[in-house]
């Protein structure tokens, strides 16, 4: 049982820090010629949205589908995804 608490823990920490390294690595990408950095900001959100299902309170999910999504728009508007 408190294996399980801590685990929730640890999965939210490691989502929200993911998110927000997510975050400070799309700021510069939405520079133009810098854009293909959306991709690695797309990878790590899908690895911080993998880690953000799990716990109770979800802000680390919203945040790095937020990014993802700012990231995703991003690429679609360059060119980056066909």
């Amino acid at each position: 049982m408190v294996f399980a608490v801590v685990m929730k823990a640890l999965c939210q920490f490691f989502s929200v820090l993911i998110g927000l390294v997510a975050a400070l690595g799309m700021v510069p990408s939405l520079i133009p010629f810098l854009g293909a950095l959306n991709w690695l900001v797309l990878v790590l959100c899908v690895v911080g949205i993998i880690f953000g299902v799990f716990p109770e309170r979800k802000i680390g999910l919203t945040i790095n589908i937020a990014v993802g999504v700012v990231a995703l728009v991003r690429l679609i508007l360059g060119s980056g995804v066909v």
